[in-house]
């Protein structure tokens, strides 16, 4: 679903092949699986996830693509264990707004990289620029309220104000950092009741929201939930417009 980013993640991180690249809060494999079609045999990715559960579902996939260039990792993003100067890039898709320190993280990547190198991480911009996340929420919303969101509490849109993330890169000592809009498309390629279990399991959120509900207002929920979704069904499967920011920069030489 999310290819639009990861080949965005690819170009501004400046991913060749040969290289030996990090992917941060890789969750079951990706990008850390795609970027490893990239560097190709004679490169080297390795993710690490915090979660036990997702490395192990990450490793299941290596294997079951027959990927000899992969490895997966349970680490934490401000406690990487890797010695300094090891990584050509690192990226992170969809990870950092969870960090419990982001700047902490941000100097743990450069510590790893290799001077001169670079590090790319994608953030969502606005909720209401991402039907992907609202389309469910806004229905689970009229059953359970949502209490207000700290400006730095872990959030899906922690970052999501322009500036908020590249000040964070700049605080960290990243070496010109720069940001840049993405507008693209996230495609589903499923039946619409198959993409809400997903969007129900991929969210903590959400998940802990429909535990409290009854059975018959799961049902409605659902039923609503699959309207909702309704609006960006086409032929091939859901098509949802997507705004994510790309923030870059380099590990400068001299670091």
């Amino acid at each position: 679903m999310f290819a639009p980013i990861t080949e965005a993640l690819v170009l501004d991180a400046g991913i060749a092949s040969g290289q030996r690249v990090l992917d941060i809060a890789t969750g079951p494999g990706e990008p850390a699986l795609s970027v490893a079609a990239v560097v190709g045999p004679k490169g080297k990715v390795c993710g690490i996830d915090p979660v036990a559960g997702m490395v192990e579902a990450a490793r299941r996939a290596a294997t079951r693509l027959e990927l000899k260039n992969v490895q997966f990792e349970v680490a934490f993003a401000d406690q990487l264990p890797f010695l300094a100067d090891t990584f050509d890039a690192v990226i992170s898709r969809f990870g950092v707004m969870f960090f419990p320190s982001p700047v902490a993280g941000v100097r743990e990547m450069l510590r790893v990289l290799k001077p001169g190198r670079k590090l790319a991480l994608a953030v969502w911009h606005f909720a209401a620029r991402n039907p992907f996340h609202t389309a469910v929420a806004r229905v689970m919303d009229r059953f359970v309220e949502s209490p207000p969101v700290e400006p730095d509490a872990p959030d899906a849109f922690r970052f999501a104000t322009p500036g908020k993330l590249l000040k964070s890169f700049e605080e960290a000592g990243v070496d010109t950092p720069t940001e840049r809009l993405l507008p693209c498309k996230i495609e589903a390629a499923v039946p619409l009741e198959e993409f809400l279990t997903l969007r129900l399991e991929m969210s903590e959120k959400l998940r802990d929201k429909i535990s409290k509900l009854s059975k018959e207002q799961v049902a409605e929920v659902r039923a609503l939930a699959l309207q909702s979704l309704g609006e960006y069904s086409t032929e091939r499967g859901l098509s949802f417009p997507a705004e994510v920011l790309i923030v870059s920069g380099t590990k400068g030489r001299a670091a």
